[in-house]
């Protein structure tokens, strides 16, 4: 019992001394959660601490800031922070409230960005808005492409413009990314009605009652995410008409198919 006891401690010991030597090396911004000190001692829309934004384009992107509070009433702030943060501070350093929009930026993360939304943006752009903002230019291929200041002025720039138009429920503009995705959907939408509007008995040339049996199937795929993402987001007409064309095409193989199939078959006996 004794040699247990003893055992015990020592391992309590070193758990201990192993959790006092993270606390004590570990960089003051690591717990610095509400830093008051960080924050500059005149008032700016942007306290950039990760130093993400060249100076000129900090200048002119403060003022526009400025500029769009004075003639919508929006609050739009930006945050960049990496090693140190000021945390909560920044709360009461720019009076966050209902009509504030707080972007921060931190690369540390697998997206550089992050919003903090008061309640009555959200009557204007919604919750499917902002998660679609961050995963559009927060992400690590556009940061890795445009840089982190683009990304920031980009956002900012396309919750601008959506604000001045009285709202948006999606983001604006279709990247090219998105639209192979609407295409591929497209596709197989097609091939899925081709597949269902093949005659399965003789003398029919077209089998409409299973199209409509997998109309919800190929109908989503190609109404929902096909036609849906792309009116909604542009309306250059080149990209819907790829889409038609897609699903044309996607419906036109699948039912030509089995038509095909056979007649190779008999070539060969």
């Amino acid at each position: 019992m004794p040699i247990r006891l003893l055992q015990y401690f020592r391992t309590a010991f070193l758990v201990l001394l192993l959790a006092l030597t993270a606390w004590v090396t570990a960089p003051p911004g690591a717990r610095a959660f509400d830093d008051p000190s960080l924050l500059p001692a005149t008032q700016t829309p942007i306290i950039d601490l990760a130093n993400f934004l060249p100076s000129l384009q900090e200048e002119t992107l403060a003022d526009e800031l400025e500029s769009f509070e004075a003639e919508t009433g929006f609050k739009l702030r930006v945050l960049t922070q990496f090693d140190r943060t000021p945390g909560r501070a920044v709360k009461r350093y720019w009076d966050l409230g209902d009509r504030s929009v707080l972007l921060v930026a931190d690369g540390r993360g697998g997206n550089l960005l992050a919003f903090n939304v008061g309640d009555e943006l959200y009557d204007f752009l919604p919750r499917t808005f902002w998660v679609e903002l961050q995963t559009r230019f927060g992400n690590l291929y556009f940061v890795r492409d445009n840089g982190e200041n683009n990304a920031i002025v980009q956002a900012l720039g396309t919750v601008e413009s959506c604000l001045r138009q009285g709202g948006c429920q999606v983001v604006p503009g279709l990247p090219r990314e998105q639209w192979i995705l609407t295409l591929i959907t497209s596709t197989v939408g097609g091939a899925i009605f081709g597949f269902a509007a093949q005659p399965r008995k003789d003398g029919r040339a077209f089998s409409w009652q299973w199209a409509l049996i997998f109309s919800p199937l190929w109908g989503i795929l190609f109404l929902a995410f096909g036609i849906g993402p792309v009116v909604t987001r542009t309306t250059d007409w080149l990209p819907l008409l790829r889409n038609v064309l897609g699903f044309a095409i996607g419906a036109l193989v699948a039912f030509l198919s089995p038509t095909i199939q056979p007649s190779v078959g008999s070539e060969k006996s």
